[in-house]
């Protein structure tokens, strides 16, 4: 990809105060663009935006509930406010709440959808509202996984939002392409990350169990994300890429 492909580009991207979203963030301030910087957390926000802007990217951040319809529409406002468009929305943030199927809440079930699928459709409503009006265009990217494509166990309530993350894209081709929006997913494996690495084994294990010999690193799947919201990829949308090292071509159990 060409420096600086994303100058004049102002994106947002929730769920980005560490991990994988953090890296999509690092990456398109460093390739120009402007970013709206989510998390939750205010603190992860605040030391993204800071590590961001030390390295000389454009950023600002709003910490806050991705899963609020009302704070979506503030995000969105914010990102217009402070550069004056907004291009890229990029539906990173998401939960994952582990239980077996016979033992899921309501309560728990409620929130991970709350969060991935409905968060994601308003984010992406919110924005292409705003790319229609701008009439300029736009991409918007969904973040599914490979358990929405092969069973993982207890992880039921979670593989429904990453699946219908994955028809929502292919769906909405119909409604954004007039308007010259391309929406995309892509769905990583495992993957290193704060999180992940919480677990002493889980790098071993999924080394072990993926054919490339090693799980994802965080800049291999924003690499993909960068590829899928630049002007090298107009063409491409409805699409779903998955970033594995192959593990769902033979889909072993980690357990």
């Amino acid at each position: 990809m060409q420096q600086n492909i994303f100058n004049d580009r102002v994106a947002i991207v929730t769920g980005a105060g560490q991990g994988i979203g953090f890296e999509i963030c690092r990456q398109l301030a460093l390739e120009g663009a402007a970013v709206v910087i989510n998390d939750i957390d205010e603190k992860l926000t605040a030391s993204a935006v800071s590590t961001i802007k030390l390295d000389g990217g454009n950023c600002v951040g709003l910490a806050g509930d991705a899963g609020s319809v009302s704070f979506i529409n503030e995000i969105v406002k914010l990102a217009v406010n402070e550069f004056d468009r907004l291009d890229i929305a990029i539906a990173n943030a998401g939960i994952t709440l582990y239980a077996d199927f016979f033992d899921y809440t309501p309560d728990s079930f409620n929130k991970v959808m709350q969060l991935n699928l409905a968060g994601s459709f308003f984010l992406a409503q919110a924005a292409a509202k705003q790319m229609k009006e701008q009439k300029t265009g736009g991409s918007i990217l969904f973040m599914s996984s490979v358990v929405g494509h092969q069973a993982h166990k207890n992880l039921a309530a979670y593989a429904i939002t990453k699946a219908g993350l994955e028809m929502l894209a292919k769906n909405l081709v119909v409604e954004l392409s007039p308007y010259n929006i391309n929406i995309n997913a892509i769905a990583p494996g495992a993957t290193l990350t704060e999180r992940t690495l919480d677990d002493k084994d889980y790098e071993k294990t999924w080394s072990r169990i993926t054919p490339l010999g090693k799980p994802a690193t965080t800049s291999d799947i924003a690499n993909a994300a960068l590829f899928l919201v630049s002007p090298n990829s107009r063409h491409i949308t409805g699409q779903s890429l998955i970033i594995d090292g192959g593990w769902t071509s033979v889909s072993p159990s980690p357990y």
